[in-house]
């Protein structure tokens, strides 16, 4: 037989969970010979946490023991298989009442129950261990427990015991508590090398939220704060928080050109790599097809590119992008381009950040398109910090040398103060704005970059236009004051009269 894992274990070793982003939060894993505490409401995932954490076990060949109070066997094989999962080389112990529990004569009349169901109890726990020498053991759960010791102080010094007894045995264990007691105990927390908080929330719209916390973990750094997850088939899927100071990769500022000499110019050459670029503007002044310009230059350069849209429809964009004469289909088929249909009332701002890395690290894309800022943030009320979050994915994306675009609709259409929902501005290096401005009884679109750090660009205003199978900027508006509140004054006529258009 292959000499097991455990066999070479310490106490500086990990006990990996099997969930990438949980051993990324914890620092690699639990570490080993150690108790922990997973706590969680009822629907939150801490049985299908344990099952992961014991099925890496057996993956390891290590021996592993699942403890349940409170679930049968044959509900446990029922969840695991909903997963997809093999429970072969799982040993589970059942300590759930059986139904001979309900007849008169098995009830207590002499004793409370605690003083004889406690001891039996634990005595097959022990037994148990002793038989299996187990290296992974979850205890499932902590409020059957919690009852059958019917007192705080004969709970606390249950746990402790069962601590040392697991302690002198090597053995990494989670015991799970699904909070279902009328008030708060921190008793096993105290008690607890290290413990894991899931939550699951429940907005307005759309479908629930999970998050789950580190609430402690002795003697080791982990990432603190709240990080997304998800439940799907195959287990949980752990989103760590974005911490753009990870990142550490200071990319190339190479130009990224449109293709479009005009809007170059304006722009000083370009957009440049390792930057983020705001394209802001009222509904339909061309915001979105100013993005796809780029990507689809980009891809022509033999770059790859994600976008991430929330507002249209993947259809709709591929439609408008070749009346324009941009051959996205192409790069779509080749892979150089992936555009992600994002539902904001189904995915969480933590699995947003999980797909754009993975777009950046796996696929390698250059250019990040985020469109719009107003789909995101509407469809997500109840996410406060949203903005904190995209200044950590702005910096990473810049330490990663991608050039990233963001598109923000402006309220309202033409004349009047234009406020958008969210002020990204100033966390935007380059902001180019879009506006409708009214001349000679004809709405038209007008473009200027109000703001780029870093480089030269050009201050003009010129007039922007979608027609004829392409997108045309035309000559500085020389002639015109006032074109950015929408209804400008025409300055000079030939002759040197001066009107209002």
């Amino acid at each position: 037989m292959a000499k097991t894992s455990h066999s070479l274990a310490s106490a500086d070793q990990f006990a990996a969970t099997g969930i990438e982003g949980l051993d990324y939060i914890l620092g690699g894993g639990f570490t080993s010979n150690r108790l922990y505490l997973v706590e969680g409401v009822p629907g939150s995932g801490k049985t299908t946490l344990a099952y992961q954490f014991l099925l890496e076990g057996v993956r390891l060949d290590e021996p592993v023991l699942h403890i349940t109070l409170s679930e049968t066997e044959e509900e446990l094989r029922a969840v695991a298989a909903s997963h997809g999962w093999s429970m072969d080389g799982v040993n589970v112990r059942e300590l759930v009442p059986s139904e001979n529990t309900l007849q008169p004569e098995a009830q207590y009349s002499m004793f409370h129950p605690s003083e004889v169901e406690l001891g039996e109890t634990t005595k097959t726990i022990l037994a148990d261990v002793e038989r299996i020498k187990p290296t992974r053991v979850v205890f499932d759960s902590l409020s059957e427990l919690r009852l059958l010791s019917g007192n705080p102080l004969r709970y606390r010094r249950q746990i402790l015991a069962l601590k040392q007894f697991f302690a002198g045995r090597r053995c990494t264990v989670i015991m799970l508590d699904d909070l279902t007691a009328t008030e708060r105990d921190l008793q096993v927390q105290s008690i607890a090398h290290g413990v894991v908080l899931l939550e699951q929330l429940n907005p307005e719209y759309g479908g629930e939220r999970r998050r789950l916390r580190v609430v402690k973990f002795r003697g080791r750094k982990f990432l603190g704060g709240y990080h997304d997850y998800l439940i799907a088939r195959g287990g949980l899927k752990v989103f760590p928080r974005l911490v753009a100071a990870d990142a550490g990769n200071i990319g190339t500022r190479n130009r990224l050109a449109s293709g479009i000499g005009e809007l170059d110019t304006l722009l000083g050459g370009g957009i440049e790599q390792g930057t983020s670029t705001l394209l802001v503007g009222a509904a339909g002044t061309g915001k979105s097809t100013l993005a796809m310009r780029f990507v689809a230059t980009a891809a022509d350069n033999g770059q790859s590119a994600a976008l991430f849209i929330f507002d249209e429809s993947v259809t709709t964009l591929l439609t408008r992008a070749a009346g324009l004469g941009m051959e996205i289909q192409k790069h779509l088929d080749s892979g150089r381009i992936k555009i992600h249909r994002i539902d904001p009332a189904e995915l969480s701002p933590g699995e947003l950040v999980h797909l754009i890395r993975h777009a950046v690290e796996q696929d390698h894309a250059g250019v990040i398109v985020i469109d719009s800022l107003n789909g995101y943030l509407n469809a997500m009320p109840e996410e406060r910090f949203l903005i904190i979050q995209l200044h950590e994915l702005l910096k990473y994306l810049g330490q990663q040398g991608v050039a990233s675009l963001l598109v923000a609709a402006h309220a309202g259409l033409i004349g009047g103060p234009m406020q958008a929902p969210v002020d990204a501005t100033y966390l935007a290096d380059a902001v180019v704005l879009l506006r409708y401005f009214e001349t000679k009884g004809e709405v038209r679109q007008a473009i200027s970059v109000v703001k780029k750090r870093g480089g030269e660009h050009e201050r003009t205003i010129r007039e922007f236009s979608m027609h004829n199978g392409g997108i045309h900027v035309g000559e500085p508006l020389r002639n015109f004051r006032g074109v950015l509140t929408g209804v400008p004054t025409f300055e000079e006529k030939p002759g040197g009269e001066k009107s209002k258009t």
